[in-house]
């Protein structure tokens, strides 16, 4: 190994320094740091740089005044890596323009402008009632989207909310607020339909009978009257006499109370939303109980005609086994289109309205619109 340099320092005494020695000027010390090792000694250019400095001014002789000195010479400082980022700021990359956005598709099957009639009318009318008593699989969603796009198709159609959410209501903008009457008044107190039916904005052929909070406590009320199951029935039949409908739809609420139960008695036939999900299949179950025990005795019309499978998402293997399931027990019912999980759907009702007119091009729109037209075409055929 290398030794460096042989030192003779001469300590003092006293303060244990250095006195003299040889200084390395590769290593520089103990007289200056490293970094000074390449300075120019010029005495002028040190005593300009002490005096600006503020540093020995006390001790420092005054010179005769003469030619303008040198400017001083600064200290280059340590040396900076290679690796240190350049003082200079660097002038900021310019923006790459937008690209251009292209112009939306248009759908072949918008209705939303034309004011003809695309869907065929039945010979006389179709009365659903949509059901399930599991919640949460898109009973109400199901029941305005299709009341909505048989209206823009040119039919007229009449849904009637029977939730004392009033989801339904919302959906299409329809106030329900406390007071408002609806269906409470037509099946407690005995009032004609026609006098609390109102005309949705969502199409000119919609009409909405609207549901309010005091339909939760009607099913206690309709325990002490007579013929309880068939009063909504007797309601609607006097309705029909004097006004021309293609299609009513009950949205019921998600159980089997005696809500549901006028629904089925006045309805004809039955549309089963199902969620692309294994609870769904239980609820069916029951509900298909449900349905035997009502044509038993109290409406020997009714049959199940339609099943529609909501929510499905094609990325699982679980949407697609049940909807498998569900075609294989009900072949004839369960229509070709299914309604895909679409953000536009969930949208649309904080906006008071479908997701027709709300997002018409949407893929759950364009869903909705061919459920509509198959559930039109079957029904224009069962009629001829």
């Amino acid at each position: 190994m290398t030794r460096g340099p042989s030192i003779n320092p001469g300590v003092a005494k006293t303060l244990g320094w250095p006195r003299l020695g040889v200084t390395d000027r590769q290593i520089g010390w103990p007289d200056v740091p490293r970094e000074t090792s390449a300075w120019t000694r010029d005495a002028t250019g040190l005593l300009s740089t002490a005096r600006s400095e503020g540093v020995g001014a006390e001790s420092a002789p005054e010179l005769e005044p003469g030619p303008a000195p040198a400017p001083p010479l600064r200290p280059p400082g340590p040396r900076r890596a290679r690796f240190d980022v350049d003082e200079t700021p660097l002038l900021p990359e310019p923006e790459p323009e937008p690209e251009p956005k292209p112009e939306p598709k248009t759908v072949a099957v918008s209705r939303e402008t034309s004011g003809a009639a695309t869907f065929p009318a039945p010979a006389e009318t179709r009365i659903f009632v949509v059901a399930n008593q599991k919640g949460g699989v898109g009973k109400t969603t199901s029941s305005v989207n299709l009341a909505a796009a048989l209206a823009l198709g040119g039919l007229s159609v009449l849904l009637i909310d029977l939730d004392p959410q009033g989801n339904a209501s919302t959906a299409l903008g329809i106030d329900h607020g406390p007071g408002v009457p609806g269906t409470y008044e037509v099946l407690i107190e005995g009032r004609l339909m026609a006098d609390h039916v109102v005309d949705s904005p969502e199409a000119p052929t919609l009409k909405v009978l609207p549901a309010t909070i005091d339909l939760a406590g009607a099913e206690i009320e309709l325990v002490s009257m007579g013929a309880r199951e068939g009063r909504l029935a007797h309601a609607l039949r006097t309705y029909l006499q004097d006004h021309q409908v293609d299609y009513v739809f009950f949205d019921c609420p998600p159980s089997l109370g005696l809500l549901t139960l006028n629904a089925l008695v006045a309805a004809r036939e039955i549309l089963i939303p199902i969620q692309c999900e294994y609870y769904a299949l239980e609820g069916v179950s029951q509900l298909m109980r449900t349905i035997d025990l009502v044509k038993g005795g109290l409406n020997d019309q009714l049959q199940l005609s339609t099943v529609l499978l909501t929510m499905y998402d094609g990325r699982t293997r679980l949407a697609a086994q049940v909807a498998d399931e569900v075609r294989l027990h009900f072949a004839e019912q369960t229509l070709p289109v299914v309604i895909p999980r679409s953000v536009r759907i969930s949208e649309a009702p904080s906006y008071g309205q479908t997701v027709l007119t709300y997002h018409p091009d949407s893929v759950g729109a364009v869903s909705y619109l061919q459920a509509a037209q198959e559930i039109a075409r079957r029904g224009a055929k069962e009629s001829a």
